[in-house]
């Protein structure tokens, strides 16, 4: 058989090393099912919060992709192309997406005409990035994502929600102590425009600087703004401010004393003290906010209140979620006026730093019993057996063929498998079946009948 041609020869006998790219995340099923519940916490918190479930295609094209390009952006993206395109010379017109914003955007773009503003959307999915292999950077990783999109305005009330989500999500995971860093970027244009510094483009650069001040040290990130240009002793002071720490009123307090006679300063910070008001009337632990002078968001998109979220224990992880508000999320795709709020959570590198850290345990199978086989004489009634397992909502598998039960039993082991029913000839006879727990080793015998709800009994109580 010949081989098929796609740009390159294989060898029709040739063996190929089995192996992933560098920056995939492939996990063994005791793993897979750990990073599945960890996904369907978030799930279920994002759905308690009345948000609406959509996917968008993996591929886009490339002119609706890299309407949010700059930067690192398009050293990153992954192209798609046909084999007949690559053999006629043609430039990839497709691209996998590299976030969820940008499909995001496109969507509602899209069918604005059918959606119900505000427009409450959830999306969990793969993006890629061609990054450089390294540890903590993947190249295939999940994002999960909420948002809320209004048209023309949107209330601040959802800007209160988000981190309302943020710490009921990171309560369920059970990853210790979290906070969640609350900041307005109309604040801090506010600052700058306040401290002299006027121009937009200027404010944006150092608006990315100030984002690096927890990574690169208030003495580096001064040193950088200075040699930009800015008068050292401006830097002193924006340093200074953005140093300020607390309790949420006494920060607060702190900002509303500063010398800032600008409006902008003025309507961040009373955006940012009506956000922490209504935290609080949503019944927020406080210990798991706290507003940060210092949060920017280095991305210039965001306009209003932004988030970082940080394990407490694990400074070293970074923002394990992070996001903001921003006026106008389909601009490139709609004339219409689109502005939004919303977060992303990496779950992908989360994972991965939490079963590092031992903060998160390899998960239990989701088989919870083991027919065994001890006559092939009875293949059907243990078939009836599982049956009736499943129908009362109890995972089973039947070993497939008689052995002996010390193998059968091992073979429950490795599976992490932790029932299993026994039944012989003299069990069948009597209508009944032996039920055992394989961590504990005690082992019941059960009226036929009664086996699902015995099962169940025993699987509630864990």
């Amino acid at each position: 058989m010949t081989p098929a041609r796609v740009g390159f020869y294989v060898p029709a006998m040739s063996t190929v090393k089995p192996r992933t790219m560098p920056g995939v995340l492939e996990l063994l099923p005791p793993e897979q099912i750990a990073f599945k519940r960890m996904l369907d916490t978030i799930r279920d918190v994002y759905e308690r919060y009345a948000f609406l479930p959509i996917e968008t295609p993996v591929v886009e094209l490339t002119d609706v992709l890299f309407t949010k390009s700059g930067g690192e952006t398009e050293k990153q993206v992954y192209f798609v192309q046909s084999t007949g395109d690559r053999q006629h010379g043609r430039e990839p017109d497709l691209a996998l997406r590299f976030d969820l914003t940008v499909p995001l955007a496109r969507y509602v773009a899209e069918h604005e005409q059918k959606l119900q503003f505000p427009f409450r959307r959830y999306q969990i999915q793969r993006v890629y990035r061609g990054e450089s292999a390294q540890r903590g950077r993947y190249r295939e990783f999940y994002q999960c994502d909420i948002d809320v999109i209004g048209r023309d305005r949107l209330a601040l009330e959802h800007d209160a929600e988000i981190p309302a989500v943020i710490a009921d999500v990171f309560g369920r995971l059970n990853v210790g102590d979290f906070t969640i860093r609350l900041n307005n970027r109309r604040l801090l244009r506010g600052l700058l425009s306040g401290l002299g510094v006027g121009d937009a483009e200027t404010q944006a650069a150092v608006l990315r600087e100030i984002d690096k001040l927890e990574k690169r040290g208030p003495g580096r990130v001064a040193h950088t703004l200075t040699e930009s240009g800015l008068d050292a002793d401006l830097v002193r002071r924006l340093i200074d401010t953005l140093g300020q720490r607390g309790s949420n009123d006494e920060v607060l307090a702190a900002l509303d004393r500063l010398d800032v006679a600008d409006e902008t300063f003025r309507a961040g910070l009373n955006e940012l003290r009506r956000v922490v008001e209504m935290l609080r009337a949503s019944q927020v632990d406080e210990r798991r906010f706290q507003v940060d002078p210092a949060i920017a968001r280095g991305l210039d998109y965001y306009t209003g209140t932004v988030y970082e979220t940080r394990l407490d224990a694990r400074p070293e992880f970074g923002s394990v979620c992070s996001g903001g508000r921003y006026d106008d999320l389909a601009g490139f795709y709609t004339k219409s006026k689109l502005p939004g709020v919303g977060i992303s959570i990496g779950a992908t590198r989360l994972f991965a730093a939490l079963l590092e850290a031992g903060l998160l345990k390899a998960g239990e199978s989701t088989v919870k019993v083991l027919v065994t086989r001890l006559d092939d004489t009875l293949g059907d009634d243990y078939l009836r057996l599982a049956a009736r397992l499943r129908a009362a909502n109890v995972p089973t598998e039947v070993y497939a063929e008689a052995a002996r039960m010390k193998k059968q039993l091992a073979y429950a082991d490795k599976a992490a498998i932790p029932f299993a029913v026994i039944m012989g000839g003299d069990e069948h006879a009597r209508g009944v079946a032996q039920l055992k727990d394989l961590r504990s080793g005690e082992q019941w015998e059960v009226s036929r009948d009664d086996l699902a709800g015995a099962v169940r009994e025993r699987l509630d109580r864990r």
